[in-house]
C-alpha cells in the first residue's frame, strides 16, 4: 500500500543528514527532472524580487529564497521529518513504536513540487517551491511532471491512498487511487467539504493506515481498518471515501 501525503509550506530547518544527493533517493528516474528543478531554483534564488515573485511569497519571507540558494548544499532530513504543520502534526510519527516506524517507511511517501514524490526515508533539504508555482527558466511545472510522474504511480504495489490536494493531483494522474473527502453532516443529514479540519483528519487516517499490522488491501479493508481505529469513513463510490469529522 502507498499513502500520499500533500507536502506543506513548512518544514522543519537544518538537518542531521548529508547535502542531497539525488541518487540517493527512490525513483531514480526522476531524477532529470529533480535536478533540472533544483537547478532552476537556486539560480533564481540569485535575484530576490524574481523569486518572491515566482513563489509566490513577500519579502517577510525572503528566507525561504535563500532555503532554495542553498538546496544542494544544505543539511537534510528523513522527508517525513522535513514537512511539518496540522497533517504531519495529526500523523505524529515521534508517537509511533519501531514496528510501527518501519511500516509507516514503507507505506508513506509525499507528493512534492520539487522532487515529485519522497518516500518517508529520502533525504531531503528544507526548500520553498508549490505545486502551482510558474519557474521564469521552466514555465508551469505540470508538463515537466506529468510524463514521468505518471509511470511511476502506476507501478504502485497495492492499493493506492491518495490524499493530496488539488494542485498536487493535477500534476500527475494515479488511476484507481483512493480519494478521501472530508466533511462535516449538520441536523438535516447535508454533507459539505471541510476545509478547516482537513488536514488534521487526513493526518490521523495516514497515521492509522501507516502503523496498522496488515495494510489493507481493498476498499473495503480500509474502511473496516479506519472504523476499528474509530474513525467514521464511508464509502461513496468505486474508489472513493468520505470521512465525517463529527465538527
Amino acid at each position: 500500500m502507498l499513502v500520499l501525503l500533500p507536502p506543506s509550506e513548512t518544514k522543519a530547518t537544518g538537518g542531521d543528514g548529508p547535502p542531497l544527493d539525488l541518487d540517493s533517493l527512490s525513483s531514480p528516474e526522476l531524477n532529470p527532472v529533480r535536478g533540472k528543478i533544483a537547478d532552476a531554483l537556486t539560480e533564481l534564488a540569485r535575484d530576490v524580487p524574481a523569486s518572491l515573485a515566482a513563489l509566490g511569497i513577500s519579502e517577510r519571507q525572503a528566507d525561504e529564497v535563500e532555503r532554495n540558494a542553498e538546496l544542494w548544499t544544505s543539511p537534510t532530513l528523513p522527508a517525513l521529518r522535513r514537512y511539518t504543520g496540522v497533517l504531519y502534526d495529526a500523523l505524529d510519527i515521534t508517537s509511533f513504536k519501531k514496528a510501527e516506524l518501519a511500516r509507516a517507511n514503507e507505506r508513506l511517501a509525499v507528493a512534492s513540487a520539487l522532487f515529485g514524490i519522497a518516500r518517508a526515508t529520502d533525504r531531503i533539504p528544507a526548500y520553498r517551491l508549490s505545486a502551482g508555482s510558474t519557474l521564469p527558466a521552466l514555465g508551469g511545472l505540470r508538463p515537466l511532471w506529468r510524463p514521468v510522474l505518471e509511470p511511476v504511480f502506476a507501478a504502485a504495489d497495492g492499493l493506492v491512498v491518495d490524499l493530496r490536494s488539488g494542485g498536487y493531483a493535477a500534476l500527475a494522474k494515479i488511476p484507481g487511487a483512493v480519494t478521501v473527502r472530508v466533511v462535516t453532516e449538520d441536523a438535516r443529514g447535508q454533507r459539505k467539504t471541510v476545509s478547516h479540519f482537513n488536514k488534521a483528519y487526513k493526518g490521523k487516517l495516514a497515521a492509522v493506515l501507516a502503523s496498522t499490522g496488515r495494510a489493507p488491501s481493498t476498499v473495503d479493508g480500509l474502511v473496516k481498518v479506519a472504523a476499528k481505529a474509530g474513525l467514521l469513513v464511508e464509502r461513496t463510490g468505486e474508489h472513493e471515501l468520505e470521512m465525517l469529522t463529527g465538527e
